[in-house]
């Protein structure tokens, strides 16, 4: 049995690394997906800024000069309309308004409201972004919020949105992953974020999100071990190749060959993780678009940068998640800083696209789990105080692949509070970002517990035609 089992392996080896050499010799056009376009889409790749942690939409992008007027003054009951608030302000026997303590001016072409202070280079370029104000969810606490956008479902176990495109659309790359992930460290509170937000769910485990590092390998395990050199990795993965085939021959278990994809997109990314992380080919004047930190390992601007260069090379889809927004106290400060962080290179990341005439098929999504509220949490103060959680409305912007540029869509009541026109639900969003892909989000299906799930869920979720482009 023994003999037979080596002579099986010896003999496997041989084939195997023989078709791997022809496939890393002629690198192929992708790897491709279950299902494919349903029409014609005009995007090819999503990079997605989550800003985690919930950012005030009322302090950035949902700006109105008559907050001044209630600054101080108790929401109205009617506002607040017995809405679900959290165990941090449950406890309050008043809410007080409280106004954005910043300056804000109109920018573009059709004079959009955008904090001058904290986001002068977002209103650079608002002329080539769509403004969403009207985004709810019924999420109020950053774990199912946060797992409910990426994942369409507020319960884990879902895949995210990167797996569902991995799945459905596979990548333009061999050497890459179709869907990666980084998270940058912002210097505000932060809240943890689980391996889960990119995982594959029940879908096959080779589309999870690969996350790179800030430090150290890119990928962990990438590198070589000691005493183990190239040639010697090919052998040992054409052997291992062989066993895991072996295996699913005998038990049909799909995440057999999940596995052995895994240890090849591995072997090929050994080559390519190093190339696409290196910013030395790089021209200043590309540098100077993303800011001073854009060399910083970790950094937001380091991020966009990386992501632009793995986009460019084939990845489907980019997830970063830049942590720090949950400012429930000494938000003028703790939202200056974060805003810092973001400003500029997120700016960058649209004026780099549109520089390379990538912008007309990548979409850029930039926005958080949930907004915050008018009223303030904690005091009036301007070192003090702060906003709770707020999913009844918020705001997020999109660029390029398919969306009409320099639009606002949507609008909230006077207290930044309520949506009060064309509401768009996460699901809308999810549904509306796969479009643009020239996916229809009902018909991009996985069976699993006897139904044909999917990204948006069984619930009615529409595609927001009016800011397509």
């Amino acid at each position: 049995m023994f003999a037979h089992r080596r002579a099986f392996i010896r003999h496997s080896a041989t084939a195997l690394g023989a078709a791997a050499l022809t496939g890393l010799t002629a690198r192929a056009a992708g790897t491709p997906g279950a299902v494919g376009t349903h029409f014609a889409g005009k995007a090819k790749r999503v990079i997605y800024l989550f800003l985690a942690g919930g950012p005030s939409h009322i302090d950035t992008l949902d700006y109105k000069p008559e907050l001044r007027k209630v600054h101080g003054k108790e929401l109205p009951e009617s506002v607040r309309n017995g809405q679900r608030i959290t165990g941090m302000t449950s406890g309050q026997k008043n809410f007080p308004c409280v106004a954005p303590m910043f300056n804000f001016k109109q920018y573009g072409a059709r004079g959009a409201w955008v904090n001058s202070d904290l986001l002068p280079r977002t209103g650079g370029i608002i002329d080539d972004i769509c403004v969403l104000r009207s985004v709810h969810t019924e999420a109020i606490n950053h774990d199912p919020a946060i797992t409910y956008i990426t994942t369409g479902n507020q319960q884990p176990g879902r895949p995210s949105m990167g797996a569902w495109l991995s799945y459905g659309l596979g990548a333009e790359t061999e050497n890459l992953p179709a869907f990666a992930v980084m998270i940058s460290q912002g210097r505000g509170q932060k809240q943890a974020l689980y391996s889960r937000l990119w995982g594959s769910g029940f879908l096959p485990s080779k589309h999870q999100g690969v996350q790179l590092r800030a430090a150290g390998d890119p990928v962990l395990y990438l590198s070589d071990p000691p005493g183990l050199d190239r040639a010697a990795r090919r052998e040992q993965l054409d052997v291992l190749g062989a066993l895991n085939r072996d295996a699913a021959d005998k038990f049909g278990d799909p995440e057999t060959q999940a596995r052995i994809a895994q240890y090849e997109m591995a072997f090929r990314m050994q080559t390519a993780v190093p190339e696409v992380t290196e910013f030395a080919k790089e021209p200043q004047k590309v540098l100077d678009l993303y800011g001073p930190d854009v060399k910083r390992p970790g950094s937001f601007a380091g991020s966009c940068l990386l992501a632009r260069r793995m986009v460019e090379r084939g990845v489907r889809m980019v997830q970063i998640f830049h942590q720090g927004w949950d400012q429930h106290g000494a938000l003028p400060r703790n939202l200056r800083l974060q805003c810092e962080d973001i400003d500029q290179a997120s700016a960058g990341l649209v004026r780099d696209l549109k520089r390379l005439g990538m912008l007309d098929d990548t979409l850029v999504v930039c926005g958080g789990e949930f907004g915050r509220t008018i009223y303030s949490q904690g005091a009036l103060s301007e070192k003090d105080h702060g906003r709770d959680h707020h999913g009844r409305c918020f705001t997020t912007w999109l660029a390029g692949g398919g969306i009409k540029p320099g639009i606002e869509y949507g609008a909230t009541d006077d207290f930044c509070y309520n949506v009060t026109e064309n509401p768009v639900h996460i699901r809308d969003l999810n549904a509306t970002l796969l479009h643009c892909l020239g996916i229809d989000h009902r018909k991009l299906t996985f069976k699993y517990q006897g139904l044909d799930q999917r990204l948006t869920g069984a619930e009615e979720a529409r595609v927001v035609k009016e800011i397509l482009a």
